[in-house]
């Protein structure tokens, strides 16, 4: 079941150093609803709006056929080989609520009209003459070796009222700033000695401490070894009672003492030597 065409030609006038718009009317006078498809041989020269959809009896819809700014501009002689292919279907009761793309592969090759639209290029100064469409034309089938390819529509400015598409990101990754310099195991571990052992100042007072403890213990073994040569009799009580005063002086030393005359010595070998 075919559709009428008018026109029959779609002409485009040079130069195509910009967009040329021709419309086609498709008209549906069955009285049965028709679905169609518009193809082309060179979809990347042309946006079709639309390229496809329903007919209903009676009604007619336009297709707005655009050829595209060409980069290279075709010779004044030159003749255009561009094809355009209208395919139609009656849409049958069963397939009422399918949608286009369904009509078409569910249709045999048979149910399938096709109708050919040339293409002509015209020169700048010529007029546009579009023949009225008398009658329909027996259904013309695309000769072999033939490639017909639906055209996709062209994007039009959105609305208003039509949804904002999603804005684009680039690919390319932001720069981030590096992390900021993290202390090595080493430095760690200095900080932490650091701060555990005591200042200079309480390691000076612990000294003096230490070394006034010494003289006292020494100024106590001098008088017991004075009374022991006084005494002369007590000389074998003198080997108990020197031991028990190196156990006095030995419990007399504080454990924080030694401790810290001997991070003392470490601490100054380690930075001096």
């Amino acid at each position: 079941m075919s559709v009428e065409i008018d026109p029959q030609e779609l002409s485009f006038k040079r130069p195509f150093d910009h967009e040329v718009c021709q419309v086609l009317r498709l008209r549906n006078a069955n009285e049965e609803a028709v679905v169609f498809k518009v193809k082309t041989t060179a979809p990347k020269h042309y946006c079709v709006r639309p390229n496809s959809g329903r007919i209903e009896p009676g009604k007619q819809v336009e297709v707005q056929v655009l050829l595209q700014a060409l980069k290279d501009q075709p010779a004044v002689d030159a003749k255009c080989k561009d094809k355009f292919l209208v395919q139609s279907v009656a849409v049958t009761k069963d397939m009422e609520f399918a949608n286009v793309t369904s009509i078409f592969e569910k249709a045999s090759k048979s149910a399938v009209i096709e109708r050919k639209i040339r293409v002509t290029w015209l020169a700048p100064d010529a007029d546009v003459k579009h023949e009225p469409y008398i009658g329909e034309e027996p259904p013309s089938y695309p000769s072999p070796g033939t490639t017909y390819e639906t055209p996709a529509p062209k994007k039009s400015a959105a609305s208003p009222g039509s949804p904002i598409p999603p804005p684009e990101f680039s690919e390319k990754p932001k720069s981030e700033s590096p992390p900021p310099n993290e202390p090595s195991a080493f430095s760690s571990a200095k900080a932490a000695v650091t701060s555990a052992l005591p200042s200079s100042d309480d390691l000076k007072y612990q000294l003096a401490d230490a070394n006034a403890q010494i003289q006292r213990l020494k100024d106590r073994l001098a008088d017991q070894g004075l009374r022991q040569r006084k005494t002369g009799g007590e000389a074998k009580a003198a080997p108990a009672t020197m031991q028990q005063t190196h156990a006095q002086s030995a419990g007399g030393v504080p454990l924080q003492i030694v401790a810290g005359l001997c991070l003392l010595s470490f601490l100054i070998a380690y930075f001096f030597f």
